[in-house]
């Protein structure tokens, strides 16, 4: 870089053509950029640099503008060609000048019309403002420095304006348009601001200039194209109603669900844009040519397009923020993202000299020597070929990753060799390529193939849609026979076909990613549970796409930032909220259950892991919908959330119950109604069934006095509750019992009294008596029978009551049994301290180790019994020695045939 001005003008000078004639014209414009080149052009100069006030006719605007162009050019051009400014600099500094421009346009545009009044509403009566809008690289902040601008127009409202002369307001800001326009791109002497293109208006060069907003909603809404949805990614209003536009624009961009028919969408358009460049031999042109700027551009947009509308921080304008945001979230890798982010400041850097030469808009490598050699100083190599080299190597990175992004299919790809045995299906006989396969019954899946072909979902499906479904079949049927279980897996994946099969997003999903087959067939072919759960939650196939993240053990702490993050977004919007929460507590399971399937997880570990999950999302649940209670007297509720049972005990299973207690400990006098809406409100969060489907079961009965108690108690009214007049049964119910949302202090001042209450000296026969008349109550309403683990004597309830017994009995003289630790550590704890034998506690622990294995199998597998062996009939005898050493009462081993549910 030259060490002082003049050098440095004269490097820019003898390397753009454009300065060179500027600076040769305009002595003052050489001073100023002598005294200020250390300086960027921000807006205050730009403020600064005219008496605007004064510019208010159209006449004396339109030289004011084109010299402050000139004098913002000649300072990025010296600046970034002496390496003083960066990319951001550059893009930043062009975008604000137009912006700059366009308001003041807008206020010479309005000042020859005034004689007109002011537009008013016809339905509101309210003033209107002209809604400028900047698309392209404008609306992202992002302007190259000879660019043109694209610019859309829009008002709110229909009327007419209220002077003495009246238009409609259709007619007057067609008016203002064309003055703004005339004032912006007209060339004089001067030459112009910006060229102005109107061509992305809808309609395009046919419609009208100008639009209200009841008439651009309707063409979006009937006629808006998918390329058009990719231009206003980077809509963005420049003056007017910019929350009223994205209110309506919003919608139409960004789906409600993860839309992955954008990739279709953007590559045909990619396909358009690469048969022009191959037509008017354009392979140099490092915007449109292979590896150019637009197809980095793509590589970020189509996640925008395609998950923007669930990841509200995805709804970016600018292509480098939404890098960022990409690699944040990981849906590119960071390494990923730094190369194209590289490779995108570079291009950017190419485009800019090549504009610089001659304040032309072009991004076509220079044939001519000179400007080579000049292009080769100025990014920072010897000779043409270094650069060229250089410039390759980066195109070839951008095509890369557009590739592995896009996925490209080959051009006239074959047929998968069975699509023709799915065309071919008959009724009468099964295809002997099924047999051959390795389908136990071919007959039955070919009737399951012709059941699905000749169904009226199936032959009222779109074109399109019906060719994906096509598409897919043939590569299923292979996968599915690679598995134990081929027809089962076939069938059930089937299933989920016909259930997607009206959501053209989900199967392009999987036609675009042909490698998630695998991973959906290998999870279908392990459990029917799995096989219903996403088949009622397809947006989960999303989850299949990278097995990095699918089997990632989760980070909790990020993954609550993350949710309430979405929350956030969805700040005042309850429906979204509850929807955000069930979409998130869907993906956690899944992910969850595909690790546990690919032996990732013990029973005990996994449980853990459901249990932390249920902990975040009540957590997350309580704090957002306290917000929406009315007349709430705090930011911050005095409330808890405590958790019984397999919640409390930390023993989720997939599709287990929460059993949940509200407690609350604030004076203020409104408390009890406030809170009790509070509980009320959360248990409709929790259990409504919206359109993602329902988070959890929540059952309140553990409360002081059940079902007849208050929905919610002061902390101060449950330790009474708990001190005198609780039954031993809810004693029981305590030891599974833990804080698990809300205030901390509440939650210390409840496991306080849990400790309290469960340390009581209490007479240990009739404890004992207590419970075993519980029990045997409890076998009164659920007998005992050996394929249910759960109930079965020597089962899961009983190692259960035994260790409730030990803690209620000894708590008072080994305070370590109420821990919260589960049954089989505090088994062990009993055992260390000679409350019960140690052999019977380890084989009584080995006992529930297996209870709960079978258990989780049988969920898995969606049946409601375990298969009875002489395993299972062992440990059931082991918990009944235990059982009778504790106790003193022998157990009948014998139980009655028949099947219990779990």
């Amino acid at each position: 870089m030259p060490a002082n001005p003049h050098d440095a003008i004269a490097f820019a000078r003898r390397h753009s053509r454009y300065l060179d004639r500027l600076l040769g014209a305009r002595a003052d414009e050489l001073e100023r950029l002598g005294t200020r080149l250390d300086y960027r052009f921000d807006r205050a100069e730009m403020q600064g640099f005219a008496d605007w006030d004064a510019l208010s006719t159209p006449d004396a605007l339109m030289p004011a503008l084109r010299r402050l162009r000139q004098a913002t050019m000649a300072r990025l051009i010296a600046r970034d060609l002496n390496r003083l400014s960066d990319l951001d600099e550059v893009v930043s500094t062009v975008s604000l000048l137009a912006e700059f421009a366009v308001e003041r346009a807008l206020v010479a545009g309005k000042h020859a019309l005034a004689h007109y009044g002011t537009p008013r509403g016809q339905e509101s009566g309210d003033a209107q403002e002209l809604i400028v809008i900047g698309m392209g690289k404008l609306g992202g902040g992002e302007l190259n420095v000879s660019s043109d601008i694209d610019l859309i127009f829009i008002y709110p409202e229909a009327g007419e304006t209220d002077g003495a002369k009246k238009i409609s307001n259709h007619e007057y800001f067609t008016q203002l348009g064309k003055t703004l326009i005339r004032l912006i791109n007209e060339p004089t002497a001067d030459g112009q601001v910006f060229r102005v293109d109107m061509r992305l208006r809808p309609y395009g060069d046919s419609g009208p200039l100008v639009m209200s907003f009841a008439a651009l909603e309707n063409y979006l809404l009937t006629q808006g194209r998918e390329w058009e949805r990719y231009a206003w990614i980077k809509g963005r209003a420049l003056s007017g109603d910019a929350a009223g536009l994205d209110e309506l624009v919003r919608p139409f961009v960004y789906r409600k669900y993860l839309d992955y028919n954008a990739y279709g969408a953007m590559r045909e358009l990619h396909s358009q844009i690469r048969r022009e460049v191959a037509r008017r031999d354009m392979a140099d042109n490092i915007k449109l040519g292979p590896g150019g700027i637009r197809e980095a551009e793509f590589t970020a947009q189509v996640f925008q397009l395609i998950r923007g509308g669930r990841e509200k921080s995805l709804q970016l304008k600018g292509t480098r923020e939404t890098f960022a945001r990409l690699a944040e979230l990981r849906l590119l890798e960071p390494e990923t993202v730094a190369e194209l982010q590289e490779a995108y400041a570079y291009l950017r850097d190419v485009e800019h000299r090549l504009q610089y030469f001659d304040d032309q808009q072009t991004q076509t490598l220079p044939s001519d020597a000179a400007q080579r050699a000049s292009l080769a100083e100025t990014m920072g190599e010897p000779d043409w070929d270094a650069f060229l080299g250089a410039l390759n190597e980066r195109r070839r990175r951008v095509t890369r990753h557009f590739e592995q992004v896009f996925l490209l299919p080959t051009e006239n790809a074959p047929a998968h060799p069975l699509s023709a045995l799915w065309q071919d299906i008959a009724d009468e006989a099964a295809d002997p390529r099924l047999a051959e396969l390795g389908y136990r019954d071919p007959a039955a899946v070919g009737r399951t193939l012709k059941a699905l072909s000749a169904s009226q979902r199936y032959q009222q499906m779109p074109a399109a849609a019906r060719k994906k479904l096509d598409d897919l079949i043939g590569p299923l049927i292979e996968v599915a026979a690679g598995f134990p279980n081929p027809d089962v897996t076939l069938t059930r994946i089937l299933g989920l076909l016909e259930a997607i099969s009206r959501r053209a997003a989900y199967l392009a999903l999987l036609t675009e990613y042909p490698q998630t087959l695998q991973r959906l067939a290998s999870l279908y072919s392990a459990s029917a549970w799995v096989a219903a759960y996403l088949t009622r939650h397809p947006i989960l196939l999303d989850e299949l796409l990278d097995g990095r993240v699918l089997y990632a053990s989760p980070d909790w702490p990020q993954l609550a930032v993350q949710l309430e993050q979405q929350l956030a977004d969805a700040d005042g919007d309850v429906e979204t909220q509850m929807d955000t929460l069930r979409h998130f507590q869907h993906a956690q399971t899944f992910r969850l259950v595909a690790q546990d399937l690919a032996g990732m997880w013990t029973v005990e570990a996994l449980s853990d892991q459901l249990s932390q999950l249920a902990d975040l999302v009540l957590d997350a649940t309580l704090r957002h919908a306290w917000r929406t209670v009315s007349n709430r007297h705090t930011d911050t509720p005095r409330f808890a959330i405590v958790g019984y049972g397999k919640l409390g005990g930390k023993e989720l299973g997939y599709a287990s119950d929460l059993d949940i207690v509200f407690l609350y400990d604030d004076a203020h006098p409104d408390a009890p109604d406030v809170y009790s809406r509070l509980a009320r409100r959360l248990s409709t969060w929790l259990t409504s069934t919206t359109a993602a489907g329902q988070l959890y079961d929540i059952d309140l009965r553990l409360r002081p006095n059940g079902s007849s108690g208050l929905l919610v108690s002061s902390v101060t009214a449950f330790e009474q509750y708990q001190q005198q007049n609780a039954w031993v049964w809810e004693h029981q119910a305590l030891t599974r019992a833990r804080f698990v949302a809300g205030d901390a202090l509440l939650g210390q001042r409840f496991e306080e009294i849990r400790h309290a209450v469960l340390t009581r000296p209490r007479d240990v026969e009739p404890l004992k008596k207590e419970v075993l008349d519980m029990r045997a109550r409890m076998l009164e309403t659920r007998p005992a029978v050996d394929n249910d683990v759960k109930n079965a004597r020597g089962g899961i309830v009983d190692v259960e009551f035994i260790v409730q017994y030990l803690i209620l009995a000894h708590a008072h003289a080994l305070p370590e049994l109420t821990r919260n630790a589960g049954n089989i550590a505090l088994l062990a704890v009993a055992a260390e301290d000679g409350l019960i034998d140690k052999e019977l506690a380890e084989t009584a622990r080995a006992a529930y180790r297996l209870y709960r294995r079978r258990q989780h199998a049988v969920r898995l597998d969606e049946i409601r019994t375990v298969e009875v062996d002489d395993e299972l009939v062992a440990h059931y005898r082991a918990v009944c020695r235990l059982w009778e050493a504790v106790f003193g009462e022998r157990i009948d081993t014998r139980t009655p045939d028949g099947a219990a549910a779990l």
